[in-house]
């Protein structure tokens, strides 16, 4: 009984890692995800080693998470795996208030992000 196994929504020569809960805001998130979209695994990881934001250490992790999969789930090559998507998107968002003058309110909001990074094996060129 239960439910039937779920189809798998990458293809065969791909493998993917997520992050639900990075504390940046999305549109930072995104800056450091469009500086490895399309490049070579080996290239995106020195990259995100030597960067200054604060958010590519975490996306460093996602990135190496995602290359684990692809070596150890599905046997792909770690040499010909580039990055095929990196997609940014909101999560939580938390709000609070700072007092102001004359009895007002500030609003201070602390947004959340999520990360999903999908590497791809590329095809030998012959």
């Amino acid at each position: 009984m239960g439910k039937p196994k779920r189809e798998r929504s990458l293809a065969d020569n791909e493998a993917m890692a997520s992050a639900s809960m990075l504390r940046t805001s999305p549109q930072k998130l995104n800056l450091v995800a469009a500086m490895i979209r399309g490049k070579a695994a080996d290239k995106a990881l020195a990259e995100l080693t030597f960067s200054k934001r604060r958010i590519a250490q975490d996306v460093r992790k996602v990135l190496q998470s995602a290359i684990a999969n692809a070596e150890n789930n599905h046997q792909l090559d770690v040499d010909r795996l580039y990055v095929a998507e990196a997609t940014v998107g909101k999560a939580l968002t938390m709000k609070r208030f700072r007092p102001r003058a004359r009895g007002r309110v500030g609003k201070i909001i602390k947004p959340w992000s999520r990360l999903r990074l999908v590497v791809r094996e590329r095809e030998e060129t012959v």
